[in-house]
């Protein structure tokens, strides 16, 4: 069974169509990138798989659990949302250990070892609203991570990372790949995700216009820049 299943799904915002038609799944153990440009839905499809949003029409499960189980399904996953931060008004170390409590995770120890993992132990007692956007942006990543999940959603996490963190993020989705673990990426960092992916789909006007892995879909020596303005570029299908 694949562990994420997306069956037409359909969404629209008022008169406009975001999502037509999406159909995609996720094997056990794929590092899965969706690319597209700015507008093109990622955002909205990676909300409906974690069932922030509800689709107009299709269906979408995550181990089996349909994403109009909200709940169900964030039991299953960490996710890393676009553009979000950790509360302003906690410190790092406070929602590590709400994210903790909320995740069932006993072991506290966990919590110093992201600290340390992102080099923040001397802002963990610092109000969140008060650390830079980089800081912030490796909390919400160690809240993702803490407690260990199967499958992570993950939209831009490399975003206000400087490159050491880039690559220490990088090594370690690799890393859970590996052990047989799923990774779901949004991303416009193309030359971090062709080093990561194992699979590949891009999303052009709200359709999935090319998927697969990149030995499947390179023409060439392309890279996958190459293949993303090459199909992004086609006209679309009606």
């Amino acid at each position: 069974m694949p562990v994420i299943e997306v069956t037409d799904i359909n969404k629209s915002f008022g008169e406009t169509q975001v999502l037509k038609d999406i159909n995609f799944t996720v094997k056990k153990g794929d590092f899965y990138g969706l690319f597209g440009p700015n507008g093109a839905g990622k955002t909205t499809l990676l909300r409906i798989i974690t069932g922030q949003l509800a689709p107009d029409k299709g269906e979408a499960l995550t181990m089996g659990v349909s994403s109009s189980d909200p709940m169900g399904v964030k039991r299953l996953v960490g996710i890393v949302p676009e553009a979000e931060t950790p509360p302003t008004f906690l410190t790092a170390r406070e929602t590590l250990e709400l994210t903790c409590r909320i995740r069932h995770v006993d072991d506290l120890g966990r919590v110093d070892e992201w600290l340390r993992f992102f080099d923040i132990t001397d802002k963990a007692d610092v109000l969140c609203r008060d650390i830079s956007k980089g800081q912030r942006q490796k909390v919400m990543l160690a809240s993702a991570f803490i407690h260990e999940p199967e499958i992570l959603l993950v939209d831009e996490p490399f975003i206000n990372l400087d490159p050491i963190y880039q690559r220490k993020v990088r090594e370690y989705l690799r890393g859970l790949v590996s052990e047989g673990r799923t990774v779901f990426m949004c991303t416009h960092i193309l030359e971090i995700a062709e080093k990561l992916c194992t699979q590949i789909a891009v999303i052009n006007e709200g359709r999935i216009v090319s998927s697969g892995s990149m030995d499947e879909l390179r023409v060439g020596d392309e890279d996958l820049e190459d293949i993303f303005l090459r199909v992004v570029e086609q006209p679309a299908v009606a």
